[in-house]
C-alpha cells in the first residue's frame, strides 16, 4: 500500500509540471496540437523514406558485390588452373585429399596480385579461400583445403568523390568441375567486405535534405496553425466577451453572424442559439421591468384609492366621538357618508380581485354558443331604473334575427353593465344612451354610444389604463376607482375581440366591442387560454355594481 501511494504521488508530481508547461488557452493547445500532430506525422515519414531508402541501396550494393564475386572468381579460376597445369606431378588445382596445389599457393599468394585483384576487379577487401564441399547430415558443407588455402587482399586505392567505406559484404561458394571428367573438382570461396560506395553519403544528404525541408515545415505549421486556431477561436472568443457582457448586465450583445461562420457550422449553430437566448433574455427583462414598473404604478394608484376613503372614515369617527356624536342630525350624515365610503371600498376591493384574477389567468370562460341580443337586452334592463333617476334615454338596437356567438354571458354581461353605466355617468340630464348590435366580419359588433360631455383626444389612448380617471375638471370624473374600463378590456380580449373608443368633447362617445363568432378560431384568444370550458368564479352580481369607471375629459 505505501508503494502505491509513493507511485501515486510520483505521477502525481510528474503530471503537475507537464500540465503547467501546456498552454492555458484553448488556441494555444489547438495550435500545439496540430504542430505536434504534424511533427509526428514528418517525423514518421522521415524515417520510413531513410530505412527504404537505406534498405534499397544495400541490395544495389550487394547486387553489386555479387557481381564482382562472380569477376573474381572467374579470374582466380583462370590463374590456379593455369598455374596447377605448370605443375608436371599434379595437375590439380585441389587434390583428392583436400591439398592445395603449391603451383596455386604461390601464384595466388603473391601480395601485388591479390591487391590487384582486390583494387581492380574486387573494388573491396578480398578473402579467398580454396577447398572442397563434402556431404553432411546438415548438407553440403565448404571444407578449407589442407596447408595455406586462405588468401586476403586489401583495398588499398583511393575512393572516388562522394565514395567510403561500407559496412556491406557478400560471400559465395563458386565450384568448379572438369569438362573431360580428369581433374577432381575443386571449390572457391569469395568473401568481399568494406568496399567503396556512395551509400553513406547519399544518406547524409537524405537526411540533411528531410531536416531542412522538415524545419522549413515545421515554421510554416506552426504559423498556419496559428492563423487557423485563431480563426477557430475567434467566435468562441466573441461569444465568450457576448456573454460575459450578458453577465454584466449589457443584453443588447450579441454575436456577429458572419463572423461566427468562420469557426464551423457548430460554432455557427452555437452563436446563433445564443442569440436567440439572448433576446429571449432580453424581451423577458423588458416584460419583468416594464411589470415592476406597472405594479410601482399599481400599487401607488391602489394606496392611492384607498388613503382617501380611510381618511374620510377616520375623520367622521373622530367626529363621531365628539360632540358630534350627541347630534342626531349629525351623525345620521356622518353614519351615510361612512356607509358610502365602505361601499366604495368594497367596488375598490371587489375590482381589484377580478382584475387580478383576469390577469393571472384564473378566470376562464365558459363559452357557449347563445344570441348575444339576450344579454344585451338583460344588461339594459338592469340599467334602465339610473337612467331613469339620472333622466336619460337609454334604447337598445338589436337586429330582428338571432346573432349567435360562442361567448360567455355572464362576461359579456359584466362588459355591457360597465360600458353603459360608464356612459350613463357622462351624459347630462335630457341626453341619451344607445346600445346597437350588429354582424360584423362573421362576428358581432356592439356599440355603446352616448351624447355625453366626451373625451379630449389626448386622453383617448389612457382610457382602459387602470386607475385613470382622466382631467378632475369637476366632481364627475374624480369619482369612482378607475378600473371599470380596464377590465373591460381583459375580458373583451379574453373573448379574442378588440374594444375600441370614439370621442369628441361635447359630442358624446362611442365605445365598439367587436366579437368573433367563434373565440377558439382567435389567436389572441387561445394565447390567454380564454376556450377552457370552466365556469368561472364571479357572478352577474359583481358585474351589477354601480359603475366604477368613467372617461377623462
Amino acid at each position: 500500500m505505501a508503494g502505491q501511494r509513493e507511485s501515486a504521488s510520483g505521477s502525481r508530481r510528474v503530471s503537475v509540471p507537464i500540465s503547467r508547461a501546456l498552454p492555458r488557452t484553448f488556441q494555444g493547445r489547438l495550435s500545439l496540437a496540430f504542430v505536434m500532430v504534424f511533427a509526428l506525422a514528418v517525423g514518421i515519414v522521415s524515417v520510413l523514406t531513410v530505412f527504404i531508402l537505406d534498405t534499397d541501396l544495400r541490395g544495389q550494393e550487394v547486387a553489386n558485390l555479387e557481381a564482382r564475386a562472380n569477376a573474381v572468381a572467374a579470374v582466380v579460376r583462370v590463374k590456379a588452373e593455369t598455374a596447377a597445369n605448370g605443375d608436371p606431378t599434379n595437375l590439380t588445382v585441389v587434390s583428392a585429399g583436400g591439398r592445395l596445389n603449391d603451383h596455386v599457393a604461390a601464384a595466388i599468394g603473391d601480395p601485388t596480385t591479390l591487391d590487384d585483384y582486390a583494387n581492380n576487379v574486387a573494388q573491396a577487401d578480398l578473402t579467398l579461400r580454396f577447398g572442397l564441399e563434402s556431404e553432411t547430415p546438415g548438407g553440403r558443407e565448404f571444407v578449407p583445403a589442407s596447408a595455406v588455402s586462405t588468401f586476403t587482399g586489401q583495398l588499398t586505392a583511393k575512393p572516388a568523390r562522394g565514395q567510403a567505406r561500407d559496412s556491406v559484404s557478400y560471400t559465395e561458394v563458386f565450384t568448379f568441375t572438369d569438362p573431360q571428367g580428369i581433374k577432381p573438382t575443386w571449390n572457391l570461396e569469395v568473401s568481399l567486405s568494406a568496399p567503396y560506395t556512395t551509400r553513406s553519403g547519399t544518406i547524409a544528404s537524405v537526411v540533411g535534405y528531410l531536416l531542412v525541408t522538415a524545419v522549413g515545415a515545421l515554421l510554416l505549421a506552426i504559423l498556419v496553425s496559428f492563423v487557423l486556431a485563431r480563426r477557430f477561436t475567434t467566435p468562441l472568443r466573441r461569444l465568450t466577451e457576448a456573454a460575459r457582457a450578458l453577465a454584466d448586465g449589457d443584453l443588447s450583445k450579441r454575436v456577429p453572424a458572419d463572423r461566427a461562420r468562420a469557426g464551423g457550422l457548430e460554432i455557427s449553430e452555437l452563436s446563433r442559439q445564443f442569440n436567440a437566448m439572448a433576446d429571449q433574455v432580453e424581451e423577458t427583462m423588458e416584460v419583468i421591468r416594464r411589470d415592476r414598473d406597472v405594479s410601482r404604478e399599481f400599487l401607488a394608484d391602489v394606496s392611492h384609492e384607498l388613503r382617501t376613503p380611510l381618511a374620510a372614515l377616520r375623520t367622521f369617527n373622530e367626529l363621531l366621538q365628539e360632540k358630534a356624536g350627541n347630534d342626531v342630525a349629525a351623525r345620521t350624515e356622518f353614519l351615510e357618508a361612512s356607509a358610502q365610503q365602505i361601499e366604495r371600498l368594497d367596488w375598490l376591493a371587489q375590482n381589484l380581485l377580478e382584475l387580478s384574477k383576469l390577469d393571472s389567468g384564473l378566470i376562464r370562460l365558459d363559452l357557449r354558443p347563445d344570441d348575444v341580443r339576450a344579454t344585451i337586452q338583460s344588461a339594459v334592463e338592469q340599467a334602465g331604473v339610473s337612467a331613469q333617476r339620472r333622466g336619460l334615454s337609454l334604447t337598445a338596437e338589436l337586429p330582428e334575427t338571432p346573432l349567435v356567438t360562442r361567448h360567455d354571458p355572464q362576461r359579456l354581461g359584466q362588459v355591457l353593465t360597465n360600458l353603459i353605466g360608464n356612459s350613463l355617468k357622462f351624459t347630462p340630464r335630457g341626453g341619451s344612451v344607445r346600445v346597437v348590435l350588429s354582424a360584423h366580419q362573421r362576428g358581432a359588433r356592439i356599440q355603446v354610444i352616448d351624447t355625453g360631455v366626451g373625451i379630449d383626444a389626448k386622453e383617448l389612448p389612457h382610457v382602459f389604463d387602470r386607475f385613470y380617471r382622466g382631467s378632475r375638471a369637476n366632481e364627475a370624473r374624480g369619482s369612482g376607482s378607475g378600473l371599470g374600463l380596464a377590465i373591460v378590456r381583459s375580458v373583451v380580449e379574453m373573448h379574442g375581440g378588440r374594444v375600441m373608443v370614439e370621442s369628441r368633447v361635447g359630442s358624446g362617445t362611442t365605445f365598439t366591442v367587436s366579437l368573433p363568432l367563434d373565440p377558439r378560431t382567435s389567436p389572441s384568444a387561445v394565447a390567454t387560454g380564454a376556450v377552457s370550458p370552466l365556469v368561472s368564479g364571479m357572478g352577474a352580481g359583481a358585474a351589477a355594481k354601480p359603475p366604477v369607471a368613467g372617461p377623462p375629459a
